[in-house]
């Protein structure tokens, strides 16, 4: 998949182009409904399919105070906008200039003109141009007008439940791990490097590693079912079931939030400053809490391991039996 990080990098002779805007953060099951089709489309037409978003979040601009948390960072979202197949994706840099382009402009101007779009493809509640101000009957509209089919998604819901980026993010701070998976069509997952000053450059000889700073959307504080995923550049990628506590610690006295994962089948590896650490939630097993002494935390570990063991053991005989 080709990136283009502003209108100046897209090559004049793009087009014509199969189109669908959006944040589309979490790239969940109805942003890959649409993109997989555009991309399906424009096999089938001998036309360019193109994702275009925004960096940063126009949240983040237009309501800073929101201190918006992002189920997908940047390069894990055209990670997965790559997978639906598209040909490319546009980010648009999101500026006061963008965000006060009326939606004429935006179609005339980057649609139309820069894009030569000839198809473009949203879901039923799109909205777009300074202070959303356009929407789907509008875009239909300038469609018309400019010569260009709009096609348009309903909602789409698994098991009652609308997948959209915020139910999903909603979700995602009640701890509702387990139903975020069947919304995304994957487990929900962070990264980021081991916590400083936990052995870089030395065997790793305990089973519990620290997450270092994360800056977008975690589940609610609380213990998790997860599998840990260690890639390093000396042994590779090494994957362990494991039990997960985000929160502040409060058996240890002073406040100290942490993403902790305890490994279960562990055994000592490498551990440098490049080591990427990706946690994936499976199930939450309950909230954190504070214990009257250290000893009853641990026999309380112990517990949560067991419960973990017996859901990867039933996992692992259903995935046998399937």
């Amino acid at each position: 998949m080709e990136v283009f990080l502003n209108l100046d990098d897209l090559p004049s002779d793009f087009g014509p182009t199969l189109v669908s805007i959006g944040n589309f953060d979490g790239v969940h099951l109805a942003h890959a409904r649409v993109l997989k089709e555009i991309a399906r489309r424009g096999i089938a037409q001998g036309k360019r399919s193109l994702a275009v978003t925004f960096e940063p979040h126009p949240m983040r601009i237009l309501r800073p105070e929101s201190r918006l948390k992002l189920i997908t960072p940047a390069a894990e979202k055209l990670t997965l906008l790559e997978a639906t197949g598209v040909d490319a994706t546009l980010v648009l840099p999101f500026n006061n200039d963008l965000a006060e382009m009326t939606p004429e402009r935006f179609v005339r101007d980057i649609l139309k003109d820069r894009l030569d779009v000839h198809e473009v493809h949203e879901g039923f509640n799109f909205r777009f141009g300074c202070k959303a101000s356009g929407d789907v009957s509008l875009l239909k509209q300038f469609g018309a007008s400019m010569g260009f089919e709009v096609v348009l998604y309903p909602e789409m819901c698994v098991s009652k439940e609308p997948v959209s980026s915020t139910h999903i993010r909603t979700l995602l701070e009640a701890g509702e791990v387990s139903r975020t998976r069947h919304l995304l069509g994957r487990l929900f997952s962070i990264q980021s490097m081991p916590a400083q000053g936990r052995g870089y450059g030395s065997k790793y000889t305990v089973p519990t590693i620290n997450l270092g700073p994360y800056d977008e959307l975690v589940p609610k504080d609380g213990v998790y079912i997860t599998r840990t995923q260690i890639t390093s550049t000396q042994a590779g990628e090494e994957c362990f079931d494991s039990v997960t506590n985000i929160g502040n610690r409060p058996t240890f006295g002073a406040i100290s939030f942490a993403i902790e994962s305890h490994l279960l089948d562990f055994h000592p590896l490498e551990i440098t400053e490049e080591t990427e650490v990706r946690i994936y939630f499976f199930k939450r097993l309950r909230d954190e809490k504070r214990f009257p002494s250290v000893d009853i935390l641990r026999e309380q570990i112990g517990r949560d391991v067991r419960k973990a063991r017996r859901y990867f053991q039933l996992l692992s005989s259903q995935s046998a039996g399937a």
